[in-house]
């Protein structure tokens, strides 16, 4: 329990006994609540390691304070002497108290944001040797301030780097005798299931250990060495406790010994590393195997998924020259809806409902936007849109979608194998879907050929499809569009494709992911139809964007309507859908961006 001192903006203060990791804002189910038009909904947060209590600002606006400066990302251990400041409010931490249950378990913690994780990972050395921790982890940052340089990362706690360098010299030499242990023994690990096999590894692990006996330096924490082994040999290493925190968008394996990770829209630099190329490539290899994919020297390029549907990339050498590179965009687990985007400042009520009005009357939209700018997610969220009772058909290179229907078909492309036949195509994926009788097609992204069988899907009788293609705005979605339906080699005029793509798709989409992190819908268009040889947009609502402000560096402006309203408005109304018109009007109102739930609107693409 952590006792926390509260002084309000009248001097008068209060103490609270909170749990191990609190949520600190003005939202009715935070922990500590703080009443206050300067506090956002989740303002910031305290959790505990093994080297004390960490403060984390969860990318509020006004930003959050220790002793008079604003802090980055996460500021501590904090000491009983530093004053935290949010908004009108100052906190400071009296004590913290540790029970024998929470003593009991031998990890760092990793991940911040979960409840159950951070109870999972609790240190077992209590007293002195959380004590002593703590202070050099006190030691190790005073001399990084006095240097001036900032923590980059404070996802795992470990004191110093010669600590560090000690835990991954230790991880080497017992990962090896693992490896020489069941070699010798002849273990059928194929045969075991993964219970199985994770209770043997965990088993001889812990002989290993206890025959090093002495040898091994008493400041490394044993139970911590046997979990970071076991996940390298059989799990996915390092990327586990990454992969299991929420907060973490995006990770990427540059190299062994070189992982970074985006939180809050950032690139952090992470502590932990791999202990050679070799436990890097078998990490990869977990990850393909089971989807039927491979990875080698012959094929050393592959694009496969995790159980979650988290995206997955790897590259190997001879093409990578810096040794296996992997690549993971994480998907969140609470799957987001149109609400979320509201409230994250993603896209304004007006244009969510008109969105939502535009699936459900079958209308043809592409959302378009850059790498990372959220398209994926933001087609899940329309493909939910989609009314109950259709059958709809979904075509992906990977598997990505997370769509509630009960009628549902899913497809997914499939590679060539090492003889370079037996390839699937999402081209040849689409044409098959039109024998399925489909309501609705949704393609996952169109990057090639197939856009020219997406269209003449639209065109004859599957209106309301949807799908995603990479452009900076709607009229270059638009050329790209053009582009790719000339590479399926029909040599097809360009004006016969101009045709098609404007009788086709009603509505264009456009998403962008700022430089802050921020992820906006910050254009909805209309295709009007052709006009001298070209295709004629007209844009509904914006976002404009007024610059960037404050301490965060986010991004401001506002949603707004363009004084426009869609063609097919009457048709709408002859269906029984009687649109507002007032949404359409401009809106002059600058609105702040949010807390910084922004990455989460990322973490499915």
């Amino acid at each position: 329990m952590l006792t926390v001192e509260i002084q309000d903006s009248q001097g008068s203060a209060s103490q609270v006994e909170v749990p191990d990791e609190v949520v600190i804002g003005k939202g009715a189910r935070n922990e500590i609540r703080l009443d206050s038009w300067r506090v956002s909904k989740e303002h910031a947060r305290l959790f505990r390691t093994p080297a004390g209590v960490l403060l984390e600002d969860m990318g509020a606006f006004a930003g959050v304070s220790v002793n008079g400066r604003k802090i980055d990302v996460q500021f501590g251990p904090l000491k009983t002497t530093d004053v935290i400041e949010i908004g009108p409010f100052k906190l400071r931490l009296l004590g913290q108290s540790v029970s024998q249950g929470e003593a009991s378990s031998g990890m760092p913690v990793a991940h911040p944001r979960s409840r159950s994780s951070v109870t999972a990972l609790r240190t077992q050395r209590a007293g002195e040797e959380i004590r002593e921790s703590r202070l050099a982890a006190e030691r190790a940052q005073n001399k990084l301030l006095q240097a001036g340089e900032v923590a980059e990362f404070a996802l795992i706690v470990t004191p110093d780097t010669g600590r560090r360098e000690l835990e991954s010299t230790w991880r080497k030499q017992i990962h090896t005798s693992l490896l020489e242990t069941m070699d010798l023994r002849r273990h059928d690990t194929h045969g075991m299931s993964d219970e199985q096999l994770r209770m043997e590894t965990e088993r001889l692990i812990q002989q290993i250990l206890d025959g090093a006996g002495d040898q091994l330096p008493p400041e490394l924490d044993r139970s911590l060495l046997c979990r970071q082994v076991l996940d390298e040999a059989i799990g996915l290493g390092p990327l586990e406790e990454l992969l299991a925190d929420e907060s973490v968008t995006e990770i990427m394996v540059n190299r062994f010994d070189e992982i970074y990770v985006e939180r809050a829209g950032r690139l952090l630099r992470h502590p932990m590393t791999f202990t050679d190329d070799r436990a890097v490539m078998g990490v990869i290899e977990r990850i393909v195997a089971p989807l039927g994919r491979r990875i080698d020297e012959s094929s050393p390029m592959v694009d496969a998924r995790l159980k979650d549907g988290s995206r997955v990339n790897a590259i190997i050498p001879p093409l990578a020259l810096k040794g296996p590179c992997l690549t993971i965009r994480k998907f969140a687990k609470r799957k987001l809806g149109a609400n979320d985007l509201v409230s994250f400042n993603a896209i304004s009520v007006e244009m969510a409902a008109f969105l939502e009005l535009c699936v459900t009357t079958r209308k043809n939209i592409i959302v378009s936007g850059g790498t990372g700018s959220g398209k994926t997610t933001l087609l899940n969220i329309l493909s939910n849109f989609i009314p109950a009772g259709e059958r709809v058909v979904t075509v992906e290179d990977a598997a990505e979608l997370k769509l509630h229907h009960e009628h549902l078909i899913s497809l997914e492309s499939r590679p060539a194998n090492a003889e370079g036949k037996g390839g699937v195509m999402i081209r040849e994926l689409v044409r098959n879907t039109l024998r399925m009788r489909p309501d609705r097609i949704v393609v996952g992204e169109c990057r090639g050929p197939e856009a020219l069988d997406m269209l003449q899907a639209m065109n004859t009788g599957h209106e309301g499809s949807l799908t995603t293609l990479h452009a900076n705005s709607a009229r270059d979605g638009l050329a790209r569009l053009e582009t790719m339906v000339l590479m399926a080699g029909m040599d097809l005029p360009l004006q016969a494709i101009r045709e098609q793509v404007a009788s086709a798709v009603h509505i264009v989409v456009q998403q962008t992911r700022f430089s802050c992190g921020s992820r906006k819908v910050t254009g909805i268009s209309e295709i009007t139809g052709m006009e001298s040889g070209k295709i004629q947009l007209q844009e509904l609502f914006k976002f404009v964007n007024k610059g960037y402000t404050g301490a965060n560096g986010k991004v401001n402006g506002y949603f707004t309507g363009c004084d426009l309203v869609p063609n097919f408005y009457e048709e709408l109304r002859a269906f029984g859908n009687d649109l507002d018109l007032g949404i359409f009007k401009p809106n002059r109102v600058a609105l702040d961006d949010g807390p910084g739930p922004d990455q989460a609107f990322g973490a499915q693409r």
